[in-house]
């Protein structure tokens, strides 16, 4: 350790290093003979982390778990690689072949957050804006996030997040969801059917980066009275190809196999 190293902050990151190998959990007993440290030591740590919410503790069991902040911080990097910069080109021209909205989005804290939206002549006006927030399970592109994650991670942001209901429409049930989910993996792209906002629907896409895991989705939404099962059929193969497109500019290489986020 060089004199320029802080060591209560360098002991901090070392947990946090030692607790992201335990995603169900780790007990303080646990964890102070896997750091070597005493356990009064690893207490006062813990506590620090959890007030800035970078570690959590499980009510149930008393074990220690990363936290969402850390999902905060790592969206953030994410974005700044100039995600919109890299998918400008494929988007305009999903919406100039669409002839619909098309949406930009990746996953913060639980919920699908908006980054781009380019409209096309035709377009209806909808609710969506840049920097919007909408639940993950009653979206299309939250549900092509959530299904390219691992299991245990999107499993967890769904019951912390809770499926409250947005519409008649909305999948609130959790055997139901984790259904579209496995058909949305194997399928490469999810609907929405008027499930966040009545009178419209959406098809997604996901995006991968480099690692060939889940960055971020594509979409396209309209009037559901335009957007029946027929056209959004139509629609899927553009959607993919706007999202392999972008995927490529992030690095994925076409053909590469995609690994679950861990």
């Amino acid at each position: 350790m060089d004199d320029y190293t802080v060591k209560s902050v360098d002991k901090a990151c070392f947990l946090l290093d030692v607790v992201s190998e335990y995603p169900q959990g780790i007990t303080i007993t646990e964890l102070a003979a896997e750091v070597d440290m005493y356990k009064s030591t690893v207490h006062r740590l813990l506590t620090t982390l959890m007030r800035r919410g970078y570690i959590e503790q499980d009510a149930q069991n008393g074990k220690y778990k990363l936290g969402y902040r850390l999902l905060d911080l790592g969206m953030r990097l994410l974005s700044s690689i100039d995600l919109r910069k890299e998918a400008a080109d494929a988007l305009k021209q999903l919406a100039n072949v669409s002839n619909e909205v098309v949406h930009l989005a990746l996953m913060d804290r639980g919920e699908i957050v908006y980054i781009d939206k380019m409209e096309s002549d035709n377009t209806t006006r909808m609710h969506s804006r840049i920097g919007k927030r909408v639940p993950v399970h009653a979206t299309s592109l939250g549900k092509v996030i959530l299904a390219f994650l691992p299991e245990g991670e999107a499993q967890a942001i769904v019951t912390r997040y809770g499926m409250p209901s947005l519409t008649e429409q909305t999948i609130c049930d959790p055997d139901v969801f984790e259904h579209v989910l496995a058909e949305t993996r194997e399928l490469g792209y999810a609907f929405d059917l008027e499930e966040n906002e009545l009178g419209v629907c959406c098809v997604a896409a996901p995006i991968f980066d480099h690692n060939g895991q889940i960055a971020a989705a594509c979409s396209v939404s309209g009037p559901s009275n335009r957007m029946t099962q027929t056209r959004l059929q139509e629609l899927v193969p553009i959607v993919k190809d706007c999202g392999r497109g972008i995927s490529e500019r992030l690095g994925h290489r076409a053909g590469q196999s995609v690994e679950p986020r861990g």
